[in-house]
C-alpha cells in the first residue's frame, strides 16, 4: 500500500476572538476600579487618546498682544523673597502623621534603662507586633531565625518581652486572647475594684475555659469553675469589659466604601435603572491629530494608534451600555424589592435576564460582577438580586434573599429567655407558607450572621 498526497478544499465557519473582541469582554468584566485603571494606562500609552476634562483645545486660543513699548522698558516684577513670607506654603509643616503602635511602643522603650542587647530584642519584638498588638511568631521560631553568631536565646526573649507586655496598652505582645486578657487582668487597677472571687474567676475563664464559654454551655461551665451563676455573671462582664484587641486604637481606619455603577430612582410608580455619570468616563480622539491624520495616507503607527483609541472608546461606550440594560431588566424584576423590602425579593437566575436580554448567560455573569447599585437599601453588588427559587404553599416561589430576610425577622423578634430553634423556625415559616427543611434553616442563618439558639440563649443568660 502506497501513500499519497491530494489537495482538498473544504468550507467551514469558525469564530473568532479578534483583539477588540476580546478588550470589549475584558473590559465588561472589570470593575469600576479597575476600568479607571485601564484607562488611564491608555491615556499614557496612546497621544491621541485623551480625557475631556482634562483639556479644551477646542477653545480658540488666546492672542498675546504686543507690548508698544521695547522689550527692556517692561516693567520688572520682582518675587518676595523666602524669608519675606513667614506664611508661605513652602513653609508650613507638613500634616501631622497618626502615630502607629509601634512608634508608640518604641516612646516607652527610649525611656527605659534597657542595656543596648535588650534594647535591640525588643525592638525586634515590636516589629514582630501585628496590627492587633499580638506577637503571632513564637520566640523559639524568632530565635532560631537569628544569626548563631549573636548567641540569643530563647531566655533572653523571654525577659525582653516581659518588658514589653509591662507597656502601655496593657495586653500588647501577648501571643494569644487568653494571654491577652490574663496581662490585663494582672493590673493593680482591674485588681483593686474587683471582689477576689471574681477575678479568680474570671482569670480560671480565660486561662482555662474560653471555649466552653464560647460553646454557651452553662451548666458544664458552672460545674468546671465550682461557683454561683452570679460569680460567673460578673467575671464574665469583667472580661468583656477588657481589650481583646490592645493594638485597635493605633490600627490604620481604611475608609470601606464604593462607587456605585448604576443609580435607582422611582419614576411615578416605576423604579428606573440610571448610570451613575461619576464613573462614566469621558475620552475623545484628539480633534487635531485626527484631521491631521485624516488627510494623510492610511497607514503607519499614528493611524493604529488612532483605531486603537476609536475602538477603546468604542468598547467603553458597549460597556456602559450593556451595564445598564442588565440593571433596568433586573429592577423590571425586582419592583416589589424597591417598595417593600429585602422580604419580597423574587427568584432571579441569570438564565432569566439573558433571556430577555437575548444574551449569553456568561456576558450577564460579567456584566453583574463587582457591579454595584444604589438603592434606598443601600448599594448592593447585582449579584445580590439573584437567587434561587424556594416552592411556596401557592403555588408560587420565593427566593432565598426573602428567606434569610423572614429568619432574621423572627430571630429579632423571640424571646431572649427561649429563642427559636431551626426546626422552630422551620415551623413558623411553614406557616406562612414557605416550605422548607431544618437544615436549610441552619444554613441560610449562619449566612446570615445568626448565631445557634444555644448560643443566643447563652449570651442572654450571661447578659
Amino acid at each position: 500500500m502506497t501513500a499519497r498526497q491530494t489537495l482538498e478544499l473544504r468550507n467551514h465557519q469558525q469564530l473568532a476572538l479578534t483583539p477588540q473582541l476580546q478588550q470589549s469582554i475584558r473590559l465588561l468584566q472589570l470593575s469600576a476600579q479597575e476600568l479607571e485603571h485601564e484607562i488611564a494606562q491608555a491615556v499614557l500609552d496612546n497621544p491621541l487618546l485623551e480625557r475631556q476634562e482634562e483639556y479644551d483645545i477646542d477653545r480658540p486660543e488666546a492672542k498675546l498682544e504686543e507690548p508698544d513699548s521695547p522689550r527692556d522698558e517692561w516693567p520688572v516684577l520682582s518675587l518676595p523673597s523666602r524669608s519675606a513670607d513667614p506664611y508661605a506654603d513652602s513653609e508650613r509643616p507638613d500634616a501631622a502623621q497618626p502615630e502607629t503602635l509601634g512608634q508608640h511602643l518604641l516612646g516607652q522603650l527610649r525611656l527605659t534603662r534597657a542595656g543596648p542587647r535588650d534594647l535591640a530584642l525588643i525592638t525586634l519584638l515590636i516589629e514582630e507586633l501585628d496590627e492587633n498588638g499580638y506577637l503571632p511568631s513564637t520566640l523559639d521560631d524568632m530565635a532560631q531565625c537569628l544569626p548563631s553568631e549573636l548567641e540569643v536565646d530563647v531566655q533572653e526573649l523571654e525577659v525582653a518581652l516581659r518588658l514589653l507586655q509591662s507597656f502601655d496598652p496593657a495586653g500588647v505582645g501577648a501571643r494569644s486572647l487568653a494571654e491577652c486578657l490574663l496581662l490585663q487582668m494582672a493590673l493593680v487597677p482591674v485588681a483593686q475594684r474587683c471582689d477576689p472571687s471574681i477575678l479568680r474567676c474570671a482569670r480560671q475563664l480565660a486561662e482555662r475555659h474560653l471555649d466552653l464559654l464560647a460553646s454557651g454551655n452553662l451548666t458544664r461551665l458552672r460545674e468546671a469553675l465550682g461557683c454561683t451563676q452570679d460569680v460567673l455573671r460578673q467575671a464574665h462582664a469583667l472580661l468583656l469589659s477588657l481589650e481583646p484587641r490592645p493594638g485597635r486604637a493605633w490600627a490604620g481606619s481604611q475608609a470601606d466604601y464604593v462607587n456605585p455603577d448604576v443609580l435607582v430612582h422611582k419614576a411615578g410608580r416605576r423604579w428606573l435603572a440610571r448610570l451613575n455619570p461619576s464613573v462614566l468616563p469621558k475620552l475623545r480622539v484628539h480633534p487635531q491629530y485626527e484631521s491631521w491624520l485624516g488627510e494623510a495616507p492610511q497607514r503607519g503607527l499614528m493611524h493604529e494608534q488612532l483605531q486603537q483609541a476609536r475602538g477603546l472608546i468604542k468598547n467603553v461606550h458597549q460597556r456602559f451600555e450593556t451595564i445598564l440594560r442588565v440593571a433596568q431588566a433586573i429592577v423590571d424584576r425586582q419592583q416589589a424589592f424597591f417598595e417593600q423590602g429585602a422580604h419580597a425579593m423574587r427568584p432571579l437566575l441569570l438564565r432569566d435576564i439573558a433571556q430577555a436580554l437575548e444574551m449569553h448567560e456568561s456576558t450577564v455573569s460579567r456584566a453583574t460582577r463587582q457591579k454595584f447599585v444604589a438603592t434606598p437599601c443601600g448599594v448592593l453588588e447585582l449579584k445580590y438580586f439573584f437567587g434561587v427559587a424556594l416552592d411556596t404553599d401557592d403555588g408560587l416561589a420565593t427566593s432565598a434573599t426573602a428567606v434569610r430576610s423572614l429568619i432574621a425577622k423572627l430571630v429579632s423578634g423571640e424571646s431572649s429567655k427561649k429563642p427559636l430553634s431551626d426546626s422552630q423556625i422551620a415551623t413558623s415559616l411553614g406557616e406562612q407558607g414557605v416550605t422548607i427543611a431544618r437544615r436549610t434553616v441552619a444554613k441560610y442563618r449562619e449566612a446570615a450572621g445568626i448565631e445557634s439558639a444555644s448560643l443566643r440563649r447563652a449570651r442572654a443568660t450571661l447578659a
